[in-house]
């Protein structure tokens, strides 16, 4: 009886261990009946249906769900991608709509301060003489309009002066003895002498007044400031003989400044006059002076590329002073246009695609043609419409998701390989993104020997040292636009460290090559 009972109690435990195994999987039973699989972040063509690490750089397999929420034929037809809610949390995506915007441009540029053309002023000696004294004698002083400058003894102005004098004798001759003839013909000889005193060797009216009236004749002339400003040269000493046109002074109002802008090509769309302009100096970076745009040459530098604007300021004391390297934004009003974020623009060399949302949880790729970046914000020209919902941010782990799911909608429909042989697929292709901003990241770049290497460089910025990359060891020197990707292959065939920089040598990367199998 007790021999019954114990035959019975396993068979009961045998069966209740049988069903409980088919009630309750293993996680990667579960996993792969659900269509779930396991693929490596950094490479997602290693495609396995259980646990593992991925073969090309040893990172441990990442679980992925299935295509759910629609066929794979719909999917396939409408070119989509469905995320679930969780899919979308762990990819960072966040949606915004394209709306219609004004769009204010800044554009970055250098420039240089200048004295204005209109607010100077050239002292020159009218008369050959000898400089008896300099009553401004400092280069940099501020003067004011009217004021002395030095004091010219000339031989030539005591004869003129004499000459004057002795014409108004001979007129006040002429009248007492009431001969009109005469005294007209005085009358012509004293207006010419005066005319070069005044015209000629520079005596105001008052000071001929002074001479007429005094009858002193003065030996030397004092000459005056025509502007108030500072004083830039003094080529002059005291008791130095002049000619007629010997530069004395060259004196420039400080109070507006010049400044010469070099605006880039790609740039001249934008730039028009009258546009506002800020400058900062770099003696005080944190400053901002504010003026306009007034001329823009005609021409473009054919060494730099640029076109040279000019803009006026209201110069502050020790703010902008001739020849001062500044920086300078111009900023232009753009007319109302269709805008995205700029992060929800894939740039992938001669495509720009935004993954816009045709049903919740459901993404599609969009050709488009962007236009001008302000700030965060990107200018749509064609391939959006206005109220279109678009993936803002965790566009390319979409992007990444669609090549993932690829393979999987194939499966569904009958064309994959047997399992087996799909466990592990290494492709002998490697990808590898690099965003060029202040230099290359990530800096360090590992491959494997023998396979084909295809790299993304997406610069994102324009300043001119990033302009080009170049790989010595390989021959490879490529240009890399601005906003743009640019994809450079090339094959490795030996293992080493090769460097990589900029075209100016001022970035600079590594690209590790390992032997087939080798780990980083």
């Amino acid at each position: 009886m007790k021999y019954f009972i114990s035959i019975a109690a396993l068979a009961a435990a045998l069966f209740v261990a049988g069903c409980s195994s088919k009630s309750t999987p293993s996680p990667d039973t579960k996993a792969t009946a659900q269509g779930d699989y396991y693929t490596c972040p950094m490479h997602p063509t290693v495609i396995s249906d259980h646990p593992g690490v991925c073969p090309i750089c040893g990172m441990a397999l990442v679980r992925k769900s299935a295509v759910a929420g629609m066929s794979a034929t719909e999917l396939k037809s409408l070119e989509s991608v469905s995320l679930s809610p969780t899919q979308q949390v762990l990819a960072n995506v966040s949606t915004a709509i394209a709306r219609r915007t004004a769009l204010q441009k800044s554009i970055d540029v250098s420039g240089t301060v200048a004295v204005p053309e209109t607010r100077q002023a050239t002292v020159t000696a009218r008369f050959s003489g000898r400089i008896e004294r300099l009553l401004v004698n400092v280069t940099g002083e501020r003067i004011t309009k009217g004021q002395p400058l030095l004091e010219l003894y000339s031989p030539d102005l005591v004869t003129a002066q004499q000459e004057y004098l002795l014409a108004l004798e001979h007129l006040r001759s002429a009248r007492s003895s009431a001969d009109s003839g005469m005294a007209r013909t005085q009358e012509e000889l004293l207006r010419a002498s005066r005319e070069r005193l005044v015209i000629h060797y520079g005596l105001t009216d008052q000071q001929v007044r002074r001479l007429e009236e005094k009858r002193t004749v003065r030996s030397t002339m004092v000459f005056e400031s025509p502007i108030t400003g500072t004083v830039l040269t003094r080529p002059v000493v005291e008791g130095q003989y002049v000619n007629q046109g010997t530069v004395l002074y060259e004196i420039s109002d400080l109070s507006r400044a010049w400044v010469y802008l070099d605006v880039y090509e790609q740039d001249l769309r934008w730039l028009r006059l009258g546009m506002p302009v800020a400058v900062a100096s770099i003696s005080d970076p944190g400053t901002e002076e504010e003026g306009t745009v007034t001329f823009i040459e005609p021409t473009v530098d054919q060494n730099t590329r640029t076109v040279r604007a000019r803009a006026e300021f209201h110069a502050r004391d020790a703010e902008l002073l001739p020849g001062m390297f500044v920086r300078a934004r111009l900023i232009a009003h753009l007319e109302p246009t269709l805008t995205v974020p700029s992060s929800a623009v894939l740039w992938t060399g001669d495509r720009s695609v935004v993954w816009v949302e045709i049903r919740p949880g459901v993404f599609e790729p969009r050709d488009v043609v962007p236009g001008a970046q302000a700030g965060s914000d990107i200018q749509i020209l064609r391939g959006l419409n206005d109220g279109d919902r678009v993936a803002a941010t965790g566009g390319f782990l979409i992007d990444s998701e669609s090549q993932l799911q690829a393979p999987l909608l194939a499966a569904q429909e009958g064309r994959a390989e047997s399992s087996a042989a799909a466990a592990t697929t290494v492709s002998d292709t490697e990808d590898v993104t690099i965003v060029v901003r202040d230099g290359y990241s990530p800096s360090t770049i590992h491959a494997h020997a023998g396979k084909v290497l295809r790299l993304h460089f997406f610069r994102d910025e324009d300043a001119d040292c990033s302009r080009e990359v170049v790989f010595r060891d390989f021959g490879i020197r490529k240009e890399l636009p601005a906003y743009q990707t640019t994809t450079i292959v090339l094959r490795p065939e030996h293992a080493g460290t090769f460097r990589f920089s900029c075209g100016m040598d001022m970035i600079e990367g590594s690209l590790v090559v390992l032997d087939k199998g080798e780990r980083p």
